[in-house]
């Protein structure tokens, strides 16, 4: 039991950090999303307005069930949003939409982090389903079969690639969204900042992640080095 102890020291600190970041976004977007927005659109109006004045004609805005749950699918070119933000006239609302138009603009554009992100989407999803059972069982057989580890750290290794390969896509979808809301005069002044704040809390969730992924698969690694 005592190879579990570092996990479990890893998964305690991580959480209480995914923990309170998570607790700071929620507050921040109930916040703003409070706060009126003086143009009156709403988030459909602001991502239509974006894709538009982007360039950008054959993408969907449309609205799904759920709070957070906002996101671009570049299979179906369709801008996602959660209905609070599909139908808001609110700051945070403005920031959502912004941020998952940037997300569409950067298909449109080719953006590189983003085609690596799409091209690993089936890997990952095919070795997140594995690589629990598989880690399991390598640290139990790690005397008598250690490759069965080494082949889960190789699948936790790729879910990690993912995660960090996540941040640039996040960030400069946030870069694009803040530009246009800024030039198009939809946020300005104390708008503007808290448009910035809602997104900077949002990006940090997927920070929180990447490094818990990274601590975890060194937590790996040591096993499987230290096995003799």
């Amino acid at each position: 039991m005592g190879l579990y102890y570092g996990s479990y020291i890893i998964f305690g600190v991580f959480m209480l950090i995914s923990w309170a970041v998570g607790h700071q976004l929620k507050t921040r977007f109930e916040k703003y999303s409070k706060t009126p927005l003086k143009s009156g659109l709403s988030g459909k109006e602001v991502a239509e307005r974006m894709l538009r004045e982007q360039g950008v004609f054959d993408v969907k805005v449309v609205s799904v069930q759920g709070q957070l749950t906002d996101h671009y699918n570049p299979a179906t070119k369709t801008v996602n949003l959660s209905e609070p933000v599909y139908s808001s006239r609110s700051v945070a609302a403005a920031a959502v939409a912004a941020h998952e138009c940037g997300h569409a603009i950067q298909h449109a554009s080719a953006y590189k982090f983003l085609e690596m992100r799409s091209a690993l989407v089936p890997i990952v999803s095919v070795s997140s389903k594995y690589m629990q059972w598989v880690l399991l069982l390598g640290i139990l057989m790690i005397s008598t079969f250690p490759a069965l580890l080494f082949i889960g750290i190789i699948l936790f290794a790729l879910t990690t690639l993912f995660a960090f390969i996540t941040l640039p896509v996040e960030y400069d979808a946030s870069r694009r969204a803040l530009l246009w809301l800024n030039s198009s005069g939809l946020t300005y002044g104390q708008e503007h900042k808290e448009a910035k704040d809602a997104l900077k809390w949002a990006a940090r969730t997927y920070v929180v992640g990447a490094l818990a992924s990274l601590a975890t698969l060194m937590y790996y690694i040591s096993i499987f080095m230290n096995r003799r």
